[in-house]
């Protein structure tokens, strides 16, 4: 999609402007996630809109991993985001590590202390904070604030060279201590961390520079036009104009605020997402309730609904809450037009054609998708016996009963018109076999003078593929997860549903992992990327057909 023809929101109003001022030749974006997890949802709406606005103006987007923290961060989390980014449709202009620049943030810092910018402090982290102050009140200088230019450089240089124990000297910026904005308080922009393997730098290093010093000049040294961020860093921007004018770069960013997204029934929050994980929760990043890239890769959504989805719910400089039904409206819109149709039967009730031969097969034909010839036919095969769902028969029901009812006639899905005549019980007296008699007059026309109560789905008993279905439910039980302190509380202990006595029919046992379908009257599936512990193999649920939720 070109920029004339991608719906305006005010970010591309601004990139408009400076465009027609004249004020850059070509625009460059970034997208900088840390690697110290899995991206989610929220993530794919900056991917989006970082990502886009490069392919519509013909510009530039870089992927930045901010790994200034080696602490949390971990060289798989970086092969996975970047395999979220190609999965989502993109490809990005430069891969670039912030830990590619720490030279010459180094080089940065000693700038701000030669210009007496920057210096090196002695209070602990407890003292920093009591010395800040409050929203209401200014803060307190660090006694170590007016050390000279000699001093500082020559501690900054000792950090570096691992002299001094963590947590016992930071480097500052000097501003303002009494700002009403917090963050320009004499923020800190080197801490020392010894003991940790960077997954790019190794043990190269020992002290590590902030995200707030790192980020703005990151972005300058790759020619980044546009800096956009979501609105917590908004406070923020004073501090990244200040390192900018501070220091011989040549090259000043202008960094965007816009409202991150917050999905009902879910946390976008990592730390909660990683506690999720870590104490077993749910099955790992990429488990089909979570709202990652990988869970929702693995649940079965598409990349084009996804990014549908970010289309859909714009870009605003006002936070939100959007409903998870948008994001079910996009996978569903998508997979009906696109999904082969199958049969499934999820809680199997034997039906048994009593005046068909014994040993008889005959080959029926079924669409592959009734809206569209071009997807082709696939073969369907009927036999004497044959599975129905349990819900689609009752011994008696009214009218408004549309499905098989004892003495009443349904047609099998692509198939012939049945009679149920008689059941068959267990012990428990419970029904395990329904007898029924079928037309054979009716193969692709209705009975002259009787009426079809409706349409059934079935799979042959023969050839019967025997899976494992899983179905999903929202991860949590309320729209706002810990809004009352434990987000832990509110988690749905239904949002996992495991059905082992699926069976499906015959060509879904052919089906790639990944591969969506929607079963006839259930809802779209996709095949996992496991397989069951005795060997079947495991379809989830992406979505019901319609929203029935609390319904």
């Amino acid at each position: 999609m070109s920029a004339e023809n991608t719906p305006k929101n005010f970010i591309r109003q601004i990139i408009d402007a400076d465009l027609a001022a004249g004020k850059h030749q070509r625009i460059v974006t970034r997208f900088p996630p840390e690697p110290n997890g899995y991206l989610h949802i929220g993530h794919a709406k900056s991917i989006v809109l970082n990502f886009g606005i490069a392919e519509d103006y013909a510009g530039r987007c870089n992927l930045r991993f901010d790994d200034t923290n080696p602490a949390k961060e971990e060289a798989h989390f970086v092969e996975a985001i970047q395999e979220d980014v190609r999965w989502l449709g993109y490809q990005w202009s430069e891969l670039h590590f912030a830990s590619e620049y720490f030279e010459q943030l180094y080089g940065f810092a000693v700038e701000l202390i030669e210009k007496g910018l920057a210096y090196v402090c002695d209070l602990s982290p407890e003292e920093v904070r009591a010395y800040r102050g409050t929203l209401t009140e200014p803060g307190r200088e660090s006694p170590w604030r007016n050390r000279s230019v000699e001093e500082n450089l020559d501690l900054f240089r000792r950090m570096r060279e691992g002299e001094f124990p963590d947590g016992s000297r930071t480097l500052r910026a000097r501003i303002d201590m009494a700002s009403p904005n917090m963050n320009l308080r004499d923020p800190a922009l080197y801490r020392i961390r010894h003991g940790l393997i960077h997954h790019q730098t190794g043990d190269a290093w020992c002290i590590y520079p902030m995200y707030d010093f790192t980020h703005p000049i990151s972005d300058a040294i790759e020619g980044v036009t546009h800096s956009l961020c979501t609105l917590e860093f908004e406070d923020h921007r004073p501090l990244y104009d200040w390192v900018l004018d501070n220091i011989s770069i040549g090259c000043h960013p202008q960094q965007i605020e816009f409202a991150r997204l917050n999905l009902e029934y879910t946390v976008m929050s990592k730390r909660k997402l990683t506690q999720l994980v870590d104490e077993g929760h749910v099955s790992g990043w990429d488990d089909p309730r979570m709202p990652t890239i990988a869970g929702l890769r693995r649940r079965g959504y598409t990349p084009e609904a996804i990014r549908d989805f970010c289309n859909r719910i714009g870009v605003t400089r006002a936070d939100s809450t959007v409903e998870m039904g948008m994001l079910e409206s996009a996978i569903r819109s998508d997979l009906d037009a696109r999904a082969p149709r199958r049969m499934a039967v999820l809680q199997p009730l034997k039906l048994v054609i009593v005046n068909w031969p014994e040993d008889h097969e005959e080959i029926l034909r079924g669409p592959n998708h009734p809206k569209n010839e071009d997807m082709g036919t696939r073969e369907l095969v009927m036999t004497r016996e044959g599975w129905i769902d349990r819900d689609d028969f009752r011994e008696e029901a009214n009218k408004k009963y549309k499905r098989l009812v004892l003495g009443g006639e349904v047609r099998l899905r692509n198939g012939y018109v049945v009679r149920a005549d008689e059941v068959v019980r267990d012990e428990q007296d419970e029904i395990v076999e329904v007898r029924c008699t079928y037309d054979p007059e009716t193969l692709g026309r209705n009975p002259e003078g009787r009426k079809v109560r409706g349409v059934i789905h079935w799979v042959p008993v023969p050839h019967a593929v025997h899976a494992q279905v899983r179905l999903y439910d929202r991860l949590f039980r309320v729209p706002q997860p810990g809004r009352d302190g434990n987000f832990l509380a509110d988690l749905n202990p239904d949002s996992l549903c495991v059905i082992d006595g699926a069976v499906l029919e015959p060509s879904l046992g052919e089906a790639a992992v990944g591969e969506r379908f929607q079963f006839e009257r259930e809802g779209y599936f996709c095949r996992d990327t496991e397989d069951a512990p005795d060997g079947r193999p495991v379809f989830n649920q992406i979505v019901s057909l319609r929203d029935s939720w609390g319904g």
